[in-house]
């Protein structure tokens, strides 16, 4: 099993910043992407922010240009540098990966349990 740890969201004023962090740790040989999604009160979980093993990565239009997504592949953590944060962005953000696990060599795939992103307007 692969199990992640988040952390870093908490409370901000709009246009202000913040960074998340997710660290997995378990039974994986390898991950093929990490990324972050976030679910706020009444929608859908969307996603946020993927960055691939290949060093690609991929943003939701409406985080361009504020949101940077970085991960320490020795440390098999994944990092989301929010900057300029909207009151919309109130979300609880969720960390995911995807990859292969050691054991028998399967796919596999985690998500940590949520670290909440409150932004004051």
């Amino acid at each position: 099993q692969v199990q992640l740890v988040e952390s870093g969201g908490g409370l901000v004023q709009a246009g202000g910043s913040l960074r998340l962090s997710c660290a997995a740790s378990g039974s994986i040989f390898s991950i093929n992407a990490m990324g972050w999604y976030r679910q706020a009160p009444g929608k859908k979980r969307e996603l946020v922010a993927v960055t691939r093993s290949g060093g690609s990565t991929n943003y939701a239009d409406s985080v361009k240009g504020r949101f940077t997504i970085s991960r320490d592949t020795a440390k098999n953590t994944v990092y989301l540098q929010m900057n300029s944060l909207k009151a919309e962005e109130t979300a609880v953000y969720y960390c995911n990966v995807v990859g292969i696990e050691s054991t028998y060599g399967r796919p596999c795939g985690s998500w940590g349990q949520g670290t909440k992103v409150t932004v004051s307007s």
